[in-house]
């Protein structure tokens, strides 16, 4: 047991680190119905700790998308090492719902504030896929061209205003200026892998990008227009956005 595990005049602070599938799910938030998984993981904690608590995530996904690694920290005593938290919180989740790893750490991280970056990945896949591969992929039938996606990647990619790739709307305040520091598209096979690594991501951005890509690979988007609509700051329906079931939250970078 460490210092930061035992209880004192103040809480410890635990960071969690978990996957989870969300087809089923209404995304990461807190829902009135309870169907967040957010709602799901306190539930859980709240069997353990006997009283209800808050949990603080690196970014919440939408209703759909999927996590490899998602982070979230909370603050409660538990004097019995982590080996037997994890195993506490992970005994009645449900199967879509996976406690990776738990650690006390310090009161100055926090999950979102102290995040330097993110990694997404989006996979498409050309042509119909099977039943095992259509519920986590974007099946595309028209060919692409993959020269047409590289060039609009490289204007994607740097230091940007990304408000026109998002969803927000206007009455939302927010600094929109983004380093998107990888844009990657990597075809194997019939299967399509694109990696997006950023300091942080708006709102619906990383499926917004993922439609422009596509979109340029059908012929229908140019590099050129994708200067333009990045450079007005303004959502456009040129730009669409990608289904949920193919994207996954990666990795989440701290300091």
């Amino acid at each position: 047991m460490t210092d930061l595990e035992t209880t004192g005049t103040e809480l410890p602070r635990w960071k969690c680190v978990c996957a989870y599938d969300g087809a089923s799910f209404a995304g990461w938030q807190s829902q009135v119905g309870g169907n967040g998984i957010q709602d799901v993981i306190e539930a859980r904690l709240a069997q353990i700790f006997g009283g209800s608590l808050r949990i603080h995530a690196s970014g919440r996904t939408d209703a759909g998308v999927h996590a490899h690694a998602q982070v979230f920290h909370f603050e409660a005593a538990w004097r019995h090492g982590t080996k037997r938290l994890l195993a506490a919180m992970n005994s009645t989740l449900p199967p879509a719902i996976q406690i990776k790893s738990v650690r006390a750490v310090p009161k100055s991280f926090h999950a979102r504030f102290s995040a330097t970056g993110k990694i997404y990945v989006y996979h498409l896949h050309l042509g119909d896929a099977d039943p095992f591969t259509r519920p986590y992929s974007w099946p595309v039938f028209r060919p692409l061209d993959f020269a047409a996606m590289a060039a609009v990647a490289v204007e994607l990619r740097g230091t940007h205003d990304f408000k026109a790739y998002s969803a927000l709307s206007g009455s939302d305040i927010e600094d929109t200026v983004r380093d998107l520091r990888r844009l990657e598209i990597v075809r194997r096979g019939a299967g399509v892998r694109i990696t997006a690594e950023a300091n942080g991501f708006l709102y619906k951005m990383v499926r917004s990008l993922v439609g422009a890509l596509v979109s340029a690979g059908e012929g229908k988007f140019s590099a050129e227009k994708a200067r333009t609509i990045l450079a007005s700051k303004v959502r456009t329906n040129v730009v669409q956005t990608a289904p949920p079931q193919g994207l996954f939250l990666e990795k989440v970078f701290y300091r």
